[in-house]
């Protein structure tokens, strides 16, 4: 599988926007072809930081999910929400293979 961690760091006063762009995002990513996974998480004791853990068949499937209008409108949407710009950190998954 070809995985992305995404770290996201929102603004406080746009985390609940954030969440809700996000909810939208990942219900139409999990219907995309090649998608295993799209897992959303907030940090308990910091609920400005979120992480995305993405995972695809390969990396034309992760490619194909940058293309989408869904991940395009939220990429826009949250660009402003952020207190620094989001990390994506590429990951080979080995298990379950």
């Amino acid at each position: 599988m070809y995985i992305t961690i995404v770290h996201v760091y929102v603004k406080p006063d746009h985390i609940p926007d954030f969440i809700e762009a996000t909810r939208r995002n990942h219900q139409a990513s999990i219907q995309e072809p090649g998608n295993q996974r799209f897992d959303v998480m907030q940090q308990a004791d910091e609920p400005g930081k979120f992480v995305l853990y993405e995972a695809y068949d390969n990396k034309q499937s992760a490619d194909l999910h940058k293309q989408t209008a869904h991940y395009l409108q939220w990429r826009d949407t949250v660009a402003d929400w952020m207190s620094q710009p989001r990390q994506g950190i590429v990951h080979t998954g080995l298990f379950p293979a």
